[in-house]
Order: C-alpha cells, then sequence, then structure tokens
C-alpha cells in the first residue's frame, strides 16, 4: 500500500522503537534505506532518552552536507515512567508526548519494537495508518495497529526493513547508517588518547557488559584476554559506564594491569568505537554499535541465537557452543554453552582480525 501525502505535501513518516541500544541500531538500516528512497520525505522516531545520541549529535561536527537520519526525534521516558506511573511528573511527561505527536499529523507510524508501550504510543498519535508486526514481541500490542505485517526474515534488521517496506508499500533493502558526530565526544577521545595512546596504537575495545546474566560471559575471562592481547603489543581499553564499573574494574584486575578502563557516555561511546581496530563483546549494544560502525568484531554469544541478532554487515567471528539453545529467559547465571568459549578461542579470533585490519593499513 501506498503512503498517502499529508496536507503539509510531504508524507511523514513516525518511527516507534524506544530501545534498547542495540535494538534501535537494528532499527536504523530500515529507516536509512527509506530515507535514501525518499529523501523529500519528513520522519520522525520516538525514542528512550539515553538513546537520542545515536540518532542525533548533541554538539555537531560539520562535516559537509548530509541528510540526517530522522528530522525530529520525541522523547518518550519509558523506563522512569514505568518506576512512577501515576506521578504528576509522569502524566505530564505522557500528554506532552501525545501532544506533541498528534500536532504532527503523521501520515503513516510504524511500530518497529512491537511492545505495548510501542503499540500505545503509536496509538496515541492518532496516525491516519498504524502498522506493526502480525507477531509482535508482546502478543497484544498486535490489536493497537490498524494494519499488520507479515514478517518472515530472520535477521533483526531485515526483519525492520521488511516491516518498514510493507507500511509503505516497498522493497527495503538494509541501508548502510551515519551515526551522528559529536563535537565534545571527538574532543573527549582526541585528549583520552593523548593520554593512553599517545603515539596513536590501534587498540581493541572490550565490552564486558551484557543485558543478562545468562549472555554475560565471566569477567575473569575478558580480562585473561586483555591479558593475552596486551602480551601480544597490543593496547587494550575495557568500556565502561562510570567510573565505578565494578564489572569494568573486575576485567582490568584480571588483566593484571594491561587493560585501561575507559568511561563514556553514548556519544563517547560513538567516537571510540570509531576508532577500534577490534571490539570483543557478548550479545550486547556496544556490539552492535561496532558492527553499525563496520568496526571488526569478536561476538561471543550463548542463549541468543546469532543468526536473529548477531553482527551484521562487518567484518565478525562469532563464537557460540554447539550446546547453546536459545532461550531468551533472564536468568542471572551465565548460560552454560557460554562458559564452554575458553579465552584461546577469543584471542585467537581477535588477533586474526588485528592481522587483517593491520593488513588494511599497511596496504
Amino acid at each position: 500500500m501506498q503512503v498517502s501525502q499529508g496536507n503539509s505535501g510531504k508524507t511523514r513518516v513516525l518511527i516507534v522503537r524506544i530501545g534498547a541500544m542495540g535494538d534501535v541500531l537494528h532499527a536504523m538500516p530500515a529507516v536509512a534505506a527509506l530515507r535514501q528512497a525518499h529523501p523529500e520525505w519528513e520522519i520522525g522516531w520516538v525514542v528512550e532518552p539515553r538513546w537520542l545520541p545515536l540518532l542525533r549529535a548533541g554538539h555537531a561536527l560539520e562535516r559537509g552536507p548530509q541528510m540526517p537520519l530522522v528530522d525530529r526525534t520525541y522523547v518518550a521516558s519509558t523506563r522512569a515512567w514505568k518506576k512512577r506511573p501515576f506521578s504528576k511528573k509522569t502524566i505530564g511527561e505522557v500528554r506532552s508526548l501525545v501532544r506533541q505527536l498528534q500536532r504532527e499529523r503523521f501520515d503513516l507510524g510504524v511500530d518497529m519494537q512491537g511492545a505495548i508501550r510501542s503499540a500505545a504510543i503509536g496509538r496515541l498519535a492518532r496516525v491516519e495508518r498504524f502498522v506493526g508486526p502480525a507477531k509482535p514481541r508482546e502478543p497484544e500490542a498486535r490489536w493497537l495497529y490498524s494494519e499488520r505485517a507479515q514478517i518472515r526474515a530472520q535477521h533483526m534488521i531485515e526483519q525492520g526493513c521488511e516491516l518498514l517496506g510493507a507500511a509503505v508499500g516497498e522493497r527495503l533493502i538494509p541501508t548502510e547508517v551515519a551515526l551522528p558526530v559529536d563535537t565534545h565526544a571527538e574532543r573527549h577521545c582526541d585528549a583520552l588518547f593523548d593520554n593512553v595512546s599517545p603515539h596513536g596504537e590501534k587498540f581493541a575495545l572490550i565490552a564486558p557488559s551484557a543485558g543478562w546474566g545468562a549472555k554475560q560471559w565471566p569477567a575473569e575471562r575478558y580480562g585473561a584476554v586483555a591479558k593475552e592481547l596486551g602480551e601480544t603489543g597490543h593496547r587494550v581499553l575495557v568500556n565502561a559506564a562510570t567510573s565505578h564499573d565494578g564489572l569494568a574494574h573486575q576485567v582490568a584486575e584480571a588483566s593484571g594491569g594491561r587493560a585501561t578502563i575507559v568511561p563514556t557516555s553514548i556519544a563517547q561511546l560513538i567516537a571510540l568505537t570509531r576508532r577500534a581496530s577490534v571490539v570483543i563483546a557478548g550479545d550486547t549494544g556496544p556490539l552492535h554499535l561496532a558492527a553499525a560502525l563496520r568496526r571488526p568484531v569478536v561476538a561471543i554469544f550463548g542463549p541468543t541465537d546469532p543468526a536473529r541478532n548477531g553482527p551484521y554487515g562487518t567484518a565478525a567471528r562469532v563464537l557460540r557452543s554447539a550446546s547453546s539453545q536459545t532461550d531468551h529467559s533472564r536468568h542471572a547465571a551465565p548460560e552454560q554453552g557460554m562458559l564452554e568459549i575458553t579465552v584461546s578461542e577469543v584471542v585467537g579470533a581477535a588477533l586474526e582480525l588485528l592481522r587483517a585490519e593491520q593488513g588494511k593499513v599497511v596496504g
């Protein structure tokens, strides 16, 4: 079905993909494809405030004319709202968001999250057509859509293209995303490397955190990887949410002083990842950020299926035990199959990618 043109003379599309980090990144190639096909369309995106740096730079860096992925972002603080659903602040913020969206009079809304909260936001926006997956993540969400699309693709990025393509009546192919370049974040990384890498050495970036325990490869093993890479002459940085990140400190301690902890904001993590020679992580946001930035990755998988949400569009070595079973239950302990992945396997995969990256530089 073709999208109708609104009263403004431009077709206006609303994307609802609130979070989390990896999920937002997985939706972006479909939106980039839509932007490329229809640069004249106006695209809005509803997102959690913490993920705004993925869609727009807080402090833009001029690098010539470039069409942004979206024209406007709308903040939905759903995590905070869930904690205090009936507070005056929550009610005021929800009403403000709904008024904003209704004023925009979008011609099309697409729920790329498939959750009740994302479907409710799209419904309240009163878009002319509101499309979601026929089998959303939370089944009740489907009753809030005016239209439902059958999704057959396996990978999340391809699913996003299939859903958005069905909504606009066109075939969309995953398109490379140009993530925002933030001036302050770039300067922060420049200053960081003046201290930890004054000679401009290439480095491996370890992102040890995971969304839940079953996806968490042990911190001491990440530390052992850092130690071995350090002994081969490679600098190793460990991403941390804050300077008090306990997991990052466990990795650094296990590395025997070979790893340097680097606390970052999201904008700073984007700038840091752009500079990495290889990123080592589990199925988590920083891994998908590295893939979006086309950085080489070593991906350590367990209960989640890399065929569905593994690294996409970049050089990658995916490690997963044959004994691992796909299970999205949020168990606290690491999945047994993940524990079968050895330090030597991870180090070997990282060195292979580092050599390939060095070959590109020399060539």
